[in-house]
């Protein structure tokens, strides 16, 4: 019999790059955040529904959010509890702004010690505003733990070890690996449940003390008697976290230059199916680097 789990879900909340529109980009060539909306990173919510399948096929276990991020991103703890999550942290203090991958995995890995009682770390493969698929790895190697990339189910749990398919360049892979342990999702996995409408009735409440600080509270006598609507905050000092290794200060990658190109339709070209005549677009759209 396997005993219950306690898995954590590494998620983030991110603008929207799929949708990207001409005010997208400021002037300096960063990112217009407010330009785009903020969404669950989509491979999170991947590896959000193999921490749900398992929690389903082993009575008793338990799923975490944990993110980092402004106060906004307290919007990714409440997604994850309408869809069966049962708790999470939100890592939010300025100190945090800035960070590459080091100093976010030095962040979240921090708060996973304080967290201390878990079986599995979960994530996505990647964000889409960033593409590296660096800070589950970093994680595991903080926490000196095992991990397994580029997973696409996981099989079962038995005697301690858990099977994982892996999605790989040619071919699929299974492995095996002992608990505790660090897996990254590939956006190739089952697509995330949709939200429970009892969870979000249950759940749609649940705020932060910054959110409740900052906003007018319909039932503030609620959040006494629920106390499951209280989401928790952490700062830099709450997870006992070295500030030099946070945010900007904790982050050695450093961005030189920054290109801002937008394609506007000027003109039209209307070809066949001819196989010249698709050769010669393509050393066209070559030569005028628009593809390449």
């Amino acid at each position: 019999m396997t005993k219950t789990l306690k898995i954590i879900v590494l998620a983030k909340q991110v603008p929207d790059t799929r949708n990207v529109g001409k005010d997208a980009m400021k002037e300096d060539g960063t990112v217009n955040r407010a330009a785009l909306p903020a969404i669950f990173n989509p491979e999170d919510l991947n590896a959000l529904e193999q921490a749900l399948r398992l929690k389903d096929k082993y009575e008793g276990s338990t799923i975490t959010i944990l993110t980092m991020g402004p106060p906004r991103a307290a919007e990714i703890i409440r997604e994850g509890l309408f869809r069966g999550a049962d708790n999470g942290y939100l890592l939010t203090d300025r100190a945090f702004a800035g960070a590459d991958t080091l100093a976010t995995s030095y962040a979240l890995a921090t708060a996973i010690k304080k967290i201390s009682d878990y079986d599995i770390v979960i994530g996505g493969r990647q964000a889409i505003d960033g593409d590296t698929a660096q800070v589950g790895p970093q994680v595991a190697e903080k926490l000196k733990l095992p991990q397994i990339t580029y997973a696409e189910e996981i099989v079962g749990i038995e005697d301690n070890k858990i099977t994982v398919k892996r999605h790989i360049q040619g071919g699929v892979e299974t492995v095996e690996c002992e608990l505790p342990v660090v897996i990254t999702v590939n956006g190739s996995a089952a697509a995330c449940r949709s939200r429970n409408a009892k969870l979000v009735q249950k759940y749609k409440h649940a705020k932060t003390q910054t959110e409740k600080t900052e906003r007018q509270l319909q039932y503030p006598d609620l959040y006494k008697s629920r106390t499951y609507l209280n989401l928790v905050e952490w700062s830099v000092a709450d997870i006992k976290a070295d500030i030099e290794q946070c945010g900007l200060s904790g982050s050695p990658t450093k961005v030189k230059a920054i290109q801002n190109i937008v394609f506007q339709a000027k003109e039209s070209k209307t070809i066949s199916n001819a196989d010249n005549e698709i050769e010669d677009m393509i050393v066209e759209l070559l030569n005028n680097h628009t593809i390449g």
